[in-house]
C-alpha cells in the first residue's frame, strides 16, 4: 500500500483537475479517499466493493456521528474514485445507516443587528461582509471575484463558476462602490509591484493559462481581494498571487459578532440568509431571490419564508386575551 497509495491519490488529483473541479473539492475528495483506505487497514480500493463502501459510510454515521451532508460528500468522493479513476463497478450500495438530516431554520438578524456587526468591521473585511450580505454571495464566490467581474456603471457583479459551476449576475450595493474603487487602486499598486518583482502570475481557472498566456498579467484577471503573500505551494504550480484565505474572513466576522455582544451563531455564509429574508420582507418575489442567490431549486429559497415575521411572531396567543379577563369569569 505504501507504494500504491500516493500514486492512487495522484491519479485522483489528476482526474479532478481534468474535470475542472474546485480546489476545495480536490482537498475534500482526497481526504475522504485516504480515510476510506485507512478504515480498511490500508487495503487498496480496487478489490473492495459496495459492502465495503457501505461499512465505511455506516461507520461515519454511527461512530463518527457526522452530518448527512458530510456523509453524502464522502459517498460522492468514493463514487468518483471507482467510476472516474479506477473504472471499477462496485455494485449497488445498500444497507447504509444514513446520517440524520435535521430540519433547521436559518439564523436571521434584524437590520439593526446586521448594522451592529458591520460597524465592528473595517477595511477589506467590511467590504467582503458587505458583498456577502448586500449581494448574497457565498464566501468562496466573493473571494474568487476578479477585477473584470465588477461592473460599476450597471451596479452589477458577475459570479463565475458558482455552486454547480453556474454563472449568474447579482447587484452591487451602492454603499460599497466608492470604498471598492479606492480598494482597487491599492490592489493595482500591488499588481504593478508584482510585475516589477517578477512575481507576475495570478492563478487562472481551467486551461486559460494555456489558451491566453498573457491573461495572468492582465489587470482584469487579478483577484478583487488578493492575499498579502505570494503562494509558493508546488501543488498549484509556480509562485503566484492567490486570493485571501477563507479563514481570515471567518475569524474577522466571528470577532465582530463577539464584539457586538450577540449570542446568535453568525458566520460569512449566514450573511446570505439575512439578505434573502430581508428581500422577502421588502416584498420581492421568491423567484427573484432565488436567481440572485443562485439556488438551483426554489425549495431551497422557500425555507426563508419560514423565518419571516408572518408566522409565529405575527400570531397573537389566545392566552393574552385570557389574561385580560376579570378574575372569576
Amino acid at each position: 500500500m505504501e507504494s500504491s497509495g500516493p500514486t492512487l491519490l495522484d491519479r485522483v488529483r489528476e482526474a479532478i483537475r481534468a474535470r475542472h473541479y474546485s480546489r476545495r473539492t480536490e482537498v475534500a475528495y482526497v481526504t475522504w479517499i485516504r480515510r476510506y483506505i485507512v478504515f480498511h487497514r490500508k487495503a487498496h480500493p480496487s478489490p473492495l466493493r459496495a459492502p465495503d463502501v457501505s461499512a465505511f459510510l455506516t461507520w461515519l454515521a454511527v461512530k463518527q456521528e457526522v452530518s448527512a451532508s458530510t456523509q453524502n460528500q464522502a459517498l460522492a468522493a468514493l463514487l468518483f474514485l471507482y467510476e472516474r479513476v479506477l473504472h471499477v463497478p462496485i455494485g449497488q450500495i445498500e444497507h447504509v445507516v444514513r446520517a440524520k438530516q435535521p430540519l433547521r431554520l436559518p439564523v436571521v438578524l434584524s437590520l439593526d443587528e446586521v448594522a451592529a456587526v458591520m460597524s465592528r468591521l473595517d477595511g477589506v473585511m467590511w467590504m467582503i461582509a458587505m458583498l456577502l450580505y448586500g449581494a448574497g454571495l457565498r464566501l468562496e464566490e466573493c473571494l474568487e471575484l476578479r477585477v473584470k467581474d465588477i461592473d460599476f456603471d450597471r451596479r452589477q457583479i458577475a459570479v463565475r463558476r458558482g455552486k454547480g459551476q453556474k454563472d449568474r449576475t447579482t447587484m452591487l450595493p451602492g454603499g460599497v462602490v466608492d470604498p471598492l474603487r479606492r480598494h482597487l487602486d491599492d490592489v493595482r499598486r500591488v499588481h504593478e509591484a508584482d510585475l516589477r518583482e517578477g512575481a507576475w502570475r495570478v492563478v487562472l481557472p481551467d486551461a486559460l493559462a494555456r489558451k491566453y498566456p498573457r491573461a495572468a498579467t492582465d489587470w482584469a484577471w487579478q483577484f478583487l481581494f488578493p492575499a498579502s503573500r505570494i503562494c509558493r505551494d508546488p501543488r498549484w504550480g509556480p509562485p503566484s498571487r492567490f486570493h485571501l484565505h477563507e479563514s481570515a474572513v471567518q475569524k474577522a466576522i466571528a470577532a465582530a459578532v463577539r464584539r457586538a455582544g450577540m449570542a446568535k451563531r453568525v458566520g460569512p455564509h449566514t450573511l446570505r440568509h439575512f439578505l434573502a429574508t430581508h428581500l422577502l420582507e421588502d416584498g420581492y418575489d421568491i423567484r427573484t431571490v432565488q436567481e440572485l442567490l443562485g439556488h438551483s431549486d426554489v425549495s431551497t429559497t422557500m425555507i426563508y419564508t419560514h423565518v419571516l415575521n408572518r408566522g409565529a411572531a405575527a400570531v397573537r396567543s389566545p392566552a393574552d386575551r385570557l389574561m385580560r379577563r376579570p378574575v372569576g369569569h
